[in-house]
């Protein structure tokens, strides 16, 4: 092969580079347009209509049930919010709502497990799944909770709809507002059940207790007082006739007129 063939053949290995940069790029584009589309639609309408089947199911009754979920008033970011709690509403729905087999809400519950596993992928991780910072303890009855549910999945889907992103972002100095102190655990004005009770039959014992030492201290002083009382009329009553105002009583009389 003469120089000016050698010179005119370049080496495979020179568009190797270029190639292989272009692929990757071409690749990546067509993986995160595929991301996009598949979290963006991933909720869709007849899901939002499956809870709402599963509220109108539900017998009205007083009784609550307990379970975690996130303290909105703790949490100022809403995307955090959502982020955090569609993470609680997984767990919900797979250990709290509990249905007969081969029921149609039990169908249900199982459509949106697959569902909650599918969007796991649009979320990123920010914290431990143990770490329980801005959650609290709720007691509610099923309508209320599967409202609840019903209204982050609602929002989530209105959020990835304007941006697949969004809940990508970095929400680790929003919750670790809920770790710092002055945060309380459970909103103002209300309390656990078991704790009020606790400090119910407390309280009471104590407060008779202090009633019945103030009694006692009103009655001793009103005793010591009609004592008093009783023994100053005595001495009146019982006074000597030679004592100083009778002798000057008799002088008195003894004046002539």
């Amino acid at each position: 092969m003469t120089a000016r063939g050698a010179a005119g053949r370049c080496p495979s290995s020179t568009w190797l580079g270029p190639r292989l940069l272009l692929v990757c790029l071409l690749v990546s584009r067509s993986i995160a347009k595929e991301v996009s589309e598949h979290c963006s639609h991933m909720i869709g309408n007849g899901h939002l209509q499956v809870l709402q089947q599963l509220i109108d199911s539900q017998m009205e009754t007083s009784c609550q049930i307990s379970f975690e979920f996130v303290d909105q008033e703790q949490v100022d970011d809403h995307v955090c919010y959502l982020k955090k709690a569609f993470f609680l509403v997984k767990e919900i729905i797979e250990d709290t709502m509990r249905f007969k087999d081969n029921t149609p809400n039990a169908n249900a519950t199982e459509r949106l497990q697959e569902l909650s596993l599918r969007l796991k992928s649009c979320f990123t991780v920010d914290y431990e799944e143990q770490n329980k910072a801005c959650v609290r303890t709720f007691r509610e009855t099923p309508l209320q909770l599967l409202e609840k549910i019903k209204n982050v999945f609602n929002e989530t889907k209105n959020l990835l709809e304007k941006d697949w992103n969004t809940f990508s972002k970095n929400c680790n100095n929003s919750f670790a507002k809920c770790s710092s102190p002055g945060h309380e655990t459970l909103p103002r004005g209300s309390s656990d059940p078991q704790i009020s009770g606790f400090v119910f039959h407390l309280l009471v014992p104590g407060i008779i207790l202090v009633l019945l030492a103030v009694g006692g201290l009103l009655f001793y002083r009103w005793k010591r007082r009609s004592h008093r009382e009783s023994q100053t009329l005595d001495s009146c009553v019982g006074r000597p006739e030679g004592s100083p105002l009778t002798q000057d009583e008799d002088r008195q009389v003894e004046l002539p007129v």
